[in-house]
């Protein structure tokens, strides 16, 4: 079912979680074509088909479709025997990073759900009902896995530069930091594209598992041909416990253990990645305080004074980890509306900021920089910044950015050398 206007008719539905042995590769149950997926450290969930989809656009998009899930779980019955993050009635999300962006946010609830978390295994059966009266028992059936699906045609393809050349980006971020010195915003994030074709027929599950194997401590996600592993967590609800990771300030791995140990001391000692990993803590922050409804704002929230490195294996980050309460009233998706874009992939301050990456960006970045990820019934979800990735449409093109922050003493060349590892993750995943 679709909906593109939010107000839309809802279905129906009833959705029945049961535990299973171990699936082992939960990757073999994924849409070759179109995989739904979210896994870290090999758990997490997979879902097939498609009972509900629902594409929302502009500035109310996430609030949008906030709403509908929230029309949609008013009607529904959810019955979860297993009771793990993931498990439950469950949509998968991906928003654009503008809301001027011609392409579509999208909110869609698959038919199955396979997973693994906390040790425990589940699937869950999702189905429209016709029903008005759904309160009476769901039939007894025995519990059946969705099928597995063999590998298909291998998905690889060379990347290309595409519309921002080197020239182009040193003159974006030459003009960014002449605005800066002129005092209009202190920072923004000049990204860059490059282009590559994997064919209609490619089996994307490919693309999926290597990230997944190369990168298990990132969050490695599909969503509607938005293929990638994130190091940066959004945010993360989890009862009512709420997290974020904010990233910002990156240097390349060395080739060896001594330029290694320099890169992780140059980064750590790097006046202008902690500046530019302040504004980016400070805006989440701030973002997030402004939802909180306890009596004492700062009761809410805790980040630690210092930032930590966090090691990947491309790179460097400065990161920091927010922790919190859910603020009454709220839900994950009014986190997610309050937090993006952040400062790590946006600018601050952002209503300054973030016109002018249109202006300086040839090219819409459609969901790249944007929220994607999952959230239940239950009031669960998990939200990426969709980073280290791609999108992959329908006939195989792939369009992948990557992109970095442009503070005061930030320099051209540089700014466009740190793009090349961020683009590594998905280079490498794509390598025929």
């Amino acid at each position: 079912m679709n909906t593109n206007v939010p107000g839309s008719s809802f279905p129906r539905l009833r959705a029945r979680t049961r535990p299973i042995s171990d699936p082992g590769d939960l990757l073999r149950f994924a849409d070759p074509r179109n995989p739904a997926v979210w896994l870290r450290r090999g758990d997490g969930i997979v879902g097939g088909g498609s009972v509900w989809r629902g594409e929302f656009s502009g500035e109310t998009r996430i609030h949008d479709a906030r709403n509908a899930w929230q029309s949609i779980l008013a009607q529904s019955r959810v019955e979860d025997a297993v009771r793990v993050p993931g498990s439950g009635l469950v949509a998968f999300g991906a928003f654009t990073f503008a809301a001027s962006s011609a392409h579509a946010s999208v909110l869609e609830i698959p038919q199955f759900v396979i997973g693994r978390a906390e040790g425990r295994a589940f699937v869950t059966e999702i189905f429209e009902t016709d029903s008005v009266d759904s309160s009476g028992p769901v039939p007894t059936v025995p519990v059946r896995l969705p099928l597995i699906i063999p590998d298909g045609p291998e998905a690889a393809t060379d990347l290309t530069p595409g519309a921002m050349s080197e020239q182009h980006h040193r003159e974006a971020v030459e003009c960014a930091l002449t605005r800066i010195e002129q005092g209009e915003f202190t920072k923004i994030v000049i990204s860059r594209d490059q282009h590559g074709d994997i064919g209609a027929d490619a089996d994307r599950r490919h693309i999926v598992r290597r990230l997944a194997e190369a990168y298990p401590e990132t969050w490695t996600y599909a969503v509607d041909g938005l293929i990638g592993a994130s190091p940066e967590m959004l945010v993360r609800v989890l009862g009512r416990s709420v997290t974020a990771r904010v990233l910002a300030g990156t240097l390349p791995r060395g080739m060896d253990d001594a330029s290694d140990a320099a890169a992780r001391r140059a980064l750590a000692d790097s006046a202008k990645n902690r500046a530019e990993h302040k504004f980016a803590i400070d805006s989440a922050i701030e973002s997030l305080r402004r939802l909180d409804t306890h009596d004492d704002p700062d009761t809410g929230l805790t980040a630690s004074p210092e930032p930590f490195l966090l090691g990947l294996p491309n790179v460097w980050h400065l990161a920091s980890d927010i922790r919190g309460t859910l603020p009454n009233g709220s839900s994950v998706l009014d986190l997610v509306e309050a937090l993006h874009p952040t400062a790590a992939v946006g600018g601050t301050p952002r209503k300054k900021a973030i016109p002018v990456i249109d202006e300086l960006e040839p090219f819409d970045r459609r969901r790249y920089a944007g929220p994607a990820g999952w959230l239940s019934a239950s009031g669960d979800g998990e939200w990426v910044v969709a980073l280290r990735g791609a999108e992959v449409d329908a006939d195989g093109t792939v369009t992948a950015f990557a992109g970095g922050g442009i503070v005061a003493g930030s320099d051209a060349a540089d700014e466009f050398a740190e793009t090349w590892p961020k683009f590594r993750p998905i280079t490498e995943a794509l390598a025929p």
